[in-house]
């Protein structure tokens, strides 16, 4: 009844024997779009599933051999031709194709949850081609492969032996969880022992392959294979319709609050789950507000709190001692004024689902879960890990509810998502956006740092000099997107032109990047002296940036007084710039993603504050 654990293979000769077929750009008008959005058609299988005539074993199996196939194809691309598998490739397009077949034959209308055979055919697709994506823009350097070109052979045969180790766990454990559930009698705590032993046996097989992975990737093998582990838990959600008793962190059954429709509640995150933590050792918590009744849960605004960042001991001793609610998150309110206001008279996003993140680390939403020990004051940084946890639980909400309403249930690659943050919710945005395209496989999400611009001083006390030490103090290179985790990645123009060859790989991927040009606040927190020098540089970085895909700037042109956070000032978000209100901008960045324009102005900051120069490059007058 069941396929035999179909094992990977990992040399690197022999998968371009087999894969190099996946390689073809033949097209087929059968395929359908991935989680990135490329047309993937239908060919050839690779590994097809055995027959199984009951919907509920037969979807999850169907799921498993697309995604091992699929993997398989991506590495023999890479392999053969030292690039990501065409839009078209051959072989993926088989194992789509036949993952369709067996759930058609399988599954009429109503037999998996209350989902139609075309939902359910929908689901799975996405799936399979996201899933394998996302373990392969892990281990070569996002979709656009960034790493696997510019690193030597050693360098290669460890990304593939990595690629392969953490594909055959994944199939070996969806495997198992498959058989323990058709069996009757599955036990959460058997399935736990195989899933640990095979964690171990995938980072032993890693470690013996690879000199440095996080000197190619970012991550270390634990953390590689731990977050190819997290994968299992959303496909199994995804591929079957009762996981129970399995324990999953990831899915309907992994939902830890319900919340009403159309009212903020704060959530408190299980830090022992979750391990999230606050700069004063309390628990981190978060607002969630569903979307009203009648209005999509699948259309969700996520806004970042600001408050600084404090990077030395006495900074941050200072400012335990006269701010101490920059280091909880149980006193914040959420905001609701500009984009994130719940009047529709205001802000087109009114009835979207909002998620609103306090912040209190310190450490621009980027800490990866350590303790910064100075002189005067222990410091954690975990602001990287309570966004993810936040995230991730509100998306087992959204889908349990959506599933449990009928319909296509939750899509991930149907959210619509806007991503963003004011002031060091900015900077925090930059560095993020990338986990919610390449991890949580959101592709439909736009990111929007307000005043959180990153911009370099070139002195060794800036963005980039700081990210030299912090990266590694706060734990935060983990967090950073495999193609773009050194300190100079920490300069926001340096990461637009890593991030852009990843963007628009469907219309809505995009950078909205909003300031003011005279805005003290943002001026001293990247520690520029000078005003001028601030304006300046300013200019010179939209020039340089402005051209790139997926790269779009909307500055506001107050030069009389400093303003700090233009989203949430209603004066500016329905005001225009060069012709065009920024509420209007936004909605069009979402609904007409292609059409949008940069807003920029020249103003009178050249009169108005001597030393300004004009623009380097043409912009409105």
């Amino acid at each position: 009844m069941h396929t035999p654990v179909r094992r990977l293979v990992f040399s690197v000769a022999l998968v371009v024997l087999v894969g190099a077929a996946g390689c073809s750009d033949s097209d087929d008008s059968s395929g359908d779009s991935d989680g990135g959005g490329n047309a993937t058609p239908a060919p050839e299988p690779t590994a097809s599933p055995a027959p199984v005539t009951v919907c509920t074993e037969a979807a999850p199996e169907a799921l498993r051999a697309c995604i091992g196939a699929v993997s398989s194809a991506v590495m023999g691309c890479y392999s053969a031709a030292g690039a990501p598998c065409a839009g078209n490739d051959a072989a993926t397009g088989v194992a789509l194709g036949d993952l369709e077949d067996s759930v058609r034959e399988s599954c009429s209308d109503g037999d998996f949850l209350s989902l139609s055979s075309d939902a359910l055919v929908g689901r799975l697709r996405n799936s399979c081609a996201s899933e394998a994506a996302s373990l392969a823009w892990r281990t070569f350097g996002g979709p656009q492969g960034a790493v696997w070109p510019n690193v030597d052979g050693d360098a290669q045969a460890c990304l593939a032996a990595a690629h392969g180790a953490a594909a055959t766990m994944v199939d070996d454990a969806l495997a198992a969880i498959n058989a323990c559930l058709v069996d009757g009698d599955c036990s959460a705590a058997s399935v736990d022992e195989e899933r640990a032993n095979l964690a171990a046996t995938a980072q032993s097989a890693i470690e013996a392959a690879c000199t440095d992975l996080g000197s190619l990737v970012a991550v270390t093998p634990e953390t590689y294979v731990s977050r190819s582990a997290q994968q299992i838990d959303c496909i199994t959600a995804t591929g079957q319709a009762d996981p129970r008793p399995i324990n999953l962190n990831c899915g309907p059954t992994n939902a830890e609050f319900e919340a009403p429709r159309g009212e903020y509640m704060q959530v408190i995150v299980d830090g022992d789950k979750w391990g999230s933590m606050c700069g004063d050792g309390s628990d981190f918590a978060f607002h969630i507000r569903l979307a009203p009744e009648g209005a999509p849960l699948d259309r969700i605004l996520i806004g970042l709190q600001g408050g600084g960042v404090c990077v030395f001991g006495a900074d941050c001793a200072a400012r335990f001692e006269g701010s101490p609610g920059l280091f909880t998150a149980m006193d914040d309110e959420p905001l609701s004024v500009g984009i994130a206001s719940t009047d529709p008279e205001v802000s087109p996003f009114a009835d979207w689902t909002k998620v609103y993140l306090p912040y209190c680390n310190q450490d621009v939403f980027t800490g990866g879960g350590v303790v910064e020990e100075f002189d005067e004051v222990a410091v954690p940084r975990f602001g990287g890990v309570n966004l993810r946890a936040a995230i991730q639980m509100t998306r087992d909400v959204i889908w349990k509810v959506m599933d449990a309403e009928g319909g296509a249930g939750f899509r991930p690659d149907e959210i619509l998502a806007l991503f963003g943050g004011w002031s060091a919710g900015g900077y925090g945005t930059l560095y993020n956006y990338h986990w919610l395209l390449d991890d949580l496989l959101w592709p439909r999400t736009a990111a929007f740092p307000d005043a959180g611009l990153a911009l370099d001083n070139g002195s060794v006390l800036g963005v980039s000099g700081l990210g030299d030490v912090k990266i590694p103090a706060w734990g935060v290179g983990q967090n950073l997107p495999p193609y773009c985790f050194q300190g100079s990645c920490a300069i926001g123009p340096n990461l637009y032109r890593a991030a852009s060859p990843r963007l628009k790989q469907v219309p809505e991927q995009q950078f909205l990047i909003l300031s003011n040009p005279k805005d003290n606040t943002q001026q001293n927190d990247a520690f520029f002296d000078d005003e001028v020098f601030w304006i300046n540089t300013l200019r010179q970085s939209y020039c340089d940036t402005k051209d790139l895909p997926g790269i779009n700037y909307y500055f506001t042109s107050v030069s009389d007084v400093s303003t700090h956070v233009v989203s949430l000032r209603e004066e500016l978000f329905l005001g225009e710039v060069d012709g065009e209100v920024m509420a209007d901008w936004f909605w069009r960045a979402i609904t007409e993603p292609d059409t949008i324009e940069n807003r920029v102005e020249e103003g009178d900051f050249v009169t108005v504050i001597p030393g300004v120069e004009p623009y380097p490059c043409e912009v409105a007058p």
